[in-house]
């Protein structure tokens, strides 16, 4: 499939987090329930340090991440469910402050690649009965931004959410057709 691939659903959500607490993958956990909360692209979130999130050896109630694509910082907040999930992962693989909270299979050094955290996402995606091909590691960012765009209807905050800087951008990998049209006509007047 190629174009703009649906967010998930938070019954989705639900059932990715439930499996994976159940099978006991605190990694994958921890890195799922990051991505959602902070809509950062995978390329981002696979260079999560330990001191971004979790700079007293604990999971913040916020953090700051610098992205790669744009250089500029974004602000999040980590929900209880996330720093929970970063806590766990932190005692279990015996993380320390300087390191890739989520590292490579070349050593501790080195940061998962994205070719392997797409790889995971599939699994996450498919492990509930989805169909991995219809959906890609952007789902994750736009998710939440998603949600709050169906419950509030504020695009602007869908926007700094997302970090867009063209509003024009947005609505077409956001929102629905009939949303587009009626933002369009709202902003030409």
């Amino acid at each position: 499939m190629t174009g703009a691939k649906p967010p998930l659903r938070p019954k989705h959500v639900w059932s990715i987090r439930t499996k994976l607490q159940i099978e006991g993958r605190s990694r994958d956990l921890a890195m799922f329930n990051l991505a959602i909360d902070s809509k950062l692209r995978g390329c981002d979130v696979v260079a999560i340090r330990v001191e971004d999130v979790a700079a007293s050896g604990y999971a913040a109630d916020r953090a700051t991440v610098r992205q790669e694509k744009t250089g500029q910082p974004v602000r999040f907040e980590l929900s209880e469910q996330t720093r929970q999930a970063v806590d766990d992962y932190l005692k279990t693989a015996n993380k320390r402050s300087g390191e890739f909270l989520f590292t490579g299979r070349r050593g501790p050094e080195t940061s998962m690649t994205t070719r392997h955290y797409a790889r995971l996402v599939s699994d996450w995606i498919g492990s509930v009965g989805l169909d991995p091909r219809l959906f890609g590691t952007h789902l994750l960012r736009r998710t939440k931004a998603t949600l709050i765009y169906r419950r509030t209807g504020n695009l602007k905050a869908v926007q700094l959410l997302l970090s867009h800087t063209k509003i024009n951008y947005l609505p077409r990998r956001t929102m629905s057709r009939r949303a587009v049209t009626r933002f369009t006509i709202n902003a030409n007047g």
